[in-house]
């Protein structure tokens, strides 16, 4: 879910040469062992001649205040700690204000195990929002374990276009409610670039209502089932493969997750039912002696049995990392089941990899409530410009502008890539 703000955020965790820091937050599941000294040991020769915005921070500030030599200059500091207020921007948020701090730390002294890493910001945007997210991705030693937490609270307004894929713009109409989520999981290393995990996913909502549904109907909403609260309490079976060298911005490999969420009443959920969600993501040059990355993402989140909340439905830029969809304001789509695919071009502009494009495109399509059968098929695509944030970690800010069908568009900010 970082956007603008997050961008500046880490570029002075860059200028403050905390490398450590400029790790990707929102991989949860998955972090390489200090991704920027990997990519400074296997790309040394070309990132000597690479240019980034720290580098043209430095230049700027050489003659103000000494700078170190690099920004992924080591240190002694067991724990690395950040924080600031920036503003930022996003389709569904309007312009925002958001105080933000995070950590990066080594369980192992012989630094055996992957990068740890503590996150926490709260944000107060112009439609009266506020996000309050806490996420935690600690590794022990050797790997063997991945303890994962994503707790948020979320005071939030925003848009229903109801259910299926037959809905128009003009449907959206808002909705105000306050939510808990408190999911966490444990993961155990099987065999090399494969773990297996149990966890316990808990979501509550309370003050749900519609602010402006449609005058003389009654809304999607109503008719699934419109409470004031909803809760959302069970268990979850975890499968998780990633071999990519570099977890911020992949040139190779292959990325596949699998979560089963089992919710029960005995549990504290409202009703029992059952979703299954399936990430997978491969990466490879194309051509295959450039720096230039043919990317594909499949994302599918399908309920399996029961009724999940509304606001649990799967929908458009639902998944973790708030990514799918782009072209469409988070929510756009919604529907018991939803099968999502993007493929995305990424080159570069500028020899010194300073600045780099972008082109993709992105197809997606819910069940409709009556049939359960997929009707429609929504198209998305766009292109974008990236800046070379930090050359050794490989960190672009990313700035994309989609289009979807019935006139949907929008900018697109993001740390690092989409996917």
């Amino acid at each position: 879910m970082q956007k603008i703000v997050s961008l500046i955020c880490l570029m002075v965790l860059a200028l403050q040469s905390n490398a450590q820091d400029v790790l990707d937050n929102k991989t949860l599941l998955k972090q390489q062992k200090d991704s920027t000294e990997v990519a400074l040991r296997n790309d040394k020769k070309h990132n000597s001649s690479e240019l980034d915005l720290v580098d043209i921070a430095r230049r700027y500030f050489a003659k103000k205040r000494a700078l170190p030599n690099s920004p992924i200059a080591t240190t002694s500091k067991p724990i690395q700690i950040s924080a600031m207020v920036a503003p930022g921007y996003s389709l569904q948020t309007g312009f925002a204000g958001i105080a933000f701090a995070n950590a990066a730390f080594n369980t192992d002294k012989e630094k055996t195990a992957n990068v740890s890493s503590l996150l926490a910001s709260i944000t107060y945007t112009q439609y009266y929002q506020i996000i309050f997210p806490f996420q935690a991705n600690i590794w022990t030693k050797k790997n063997k374990y991945n303890i994962v937490f994503d707790w948020r609270f979320i005071d939030y307004p925003s848009f229903t276009y109801g259910l299926g894929g037959h809905t128009l713009l003009s449907d959206g109409y808002s909705i105000d409610y306050s939510s808990i989520r408190l999911h966490q999981k444990v993961f155990r290393s099987l065999f090399k670039n494969f773990y297996a995990g149990i966890g316990f996913d808990y979501d509550y909502f309370w003050n749900v209502r519609e602010i402006n549904p449609p005058p003389n109907k009654v809304s999607d909403f109503e008719m699934y089932g419109l409470t004031q609260t909803a809760t959302a309490s069970g268990l979850s079976i975890n499968l998780l493969f990633d071999n990519r060298t570099n977890s911020i911005n992949p040139d190779k490999g292959l990325f596949a997750n699998a979560s089963l969420r089992n919710n029960y009443t005995f549990l504290g959920s409202d009703a029992d039912w059952q979703s299954l969600q399936i990430d997978f993501r491969a990466y490879k040059k194309f051509p295959e002696n450039s720096h230039n990355v043919l990317a594909f993402w499949n994302y599918d989140w399908l309920t399996l049995s029961g009724n999940p909340p509304y606001l649990l439905l799967p929908n458009t830029g639902g998944d973790p990392s708030s990514n799918s969809g782009r072209g469409y304001i988070q929510g756009r789509y919604r529907g018991k089941n939803l099968l999502y695919g993007e493929t995305e071009y990424r080159f570069q502009i500028t020899h010194n990899g300073l600045v780099g494009g972008v082109v993709f495109v992105n197809g997606e399509t819910v069940s409709e409530q009556n049939s359960g059968h997929f009707e429609t098929f929504m198209v998305g695509y766009g292109a974008g410009i990236r800046l070379k944030l930090n050359k050794f970690s490989k960190t672009n800010i990313a700035v994309d502008y989609g289009l979807g069908a019935g006139g949907s568009r929008g900018f697109f900010v993001n740390l690092g890539e989409v996917f």
